[in-house]
């Protein structure tokens, strides 16, 4: 057999190439230039694999994505690509195009009572005697002038309408006779 070093580059099954010949080492192989020094293969810039591939192809020099996911699970449940549920009355979730579930919790503006009751289907407390403070240890209304003994009065402030409340009420001690 002839001596084909420094002549030429071999290929996986053996077939010879000449100098300045572009060919593939083998099936799954990028491209290479045969040279001098012997196959000069350069790795091309494959196109990213979607991040939802379940079946990734790699019998060509760019892998490729043959089955791609479009459901999320989320605790033990399928969902469709953009659906959106309630996981509960308080959290809304979205099954995202990448495959990942985002869930969002509702966030409860502040309370502008003392008192406040959780309601089983809803998710933030609500004021069920209106807007109210403490005087001392007893809740008294918002707003109004209220006497907790004969020489006390009390009063809770309240700014209408911006959620403010303070949550003790200004007692003034007058003189008893």
């Amino acid at each position: 057999y002839p001596d084909y070093r420094g002549k030429g580059c071999v290929d996986e099954s053996g077939f010879v190439y000449a100098i300045g010949e572009k060919f593939a080492p083998g099936p799954s192989a990028c491209p290479c230039l045969c040279t001098e020094e012997g196959p000069l293969c350069i790795q091309p810039e494959c196109p990213r694999l979607h991040p939802r591939c379940v079946h990734v192809d790699t019998t060509q020099c760019c892998p490729q994505c043959k089955e791609r996911k479009n459901y999320c699970e989320f605790r033990g449940k399928t969902y469709q690509t953009l659906e959106e549920f309630m996981v509960s009355p308080c959290e809304k979730c979205r099954c995202e195009a990448n495959g990942e579930v985002l869930c969002t919790v509702s966030a409860c503006p502040q309370t502008e009572c003392v008192d406040p009751v959780y309601e089983p289907d809803q998710c933030c407390p609500i004021c069920k005697n209106g807007p109210n403070c403490f005087a001392e240890t007893i809740v008294i209304p918002a707003g109004r002038e209220v006497k907790t003994d004969e020489c006390t009065i009390c009063h809770c402030t309240y700014e209408e309408g911006t959620w403010r409340i303070e949550r003790q009420a200004m007692c003034t001690r007058h003189e008893c006779k």
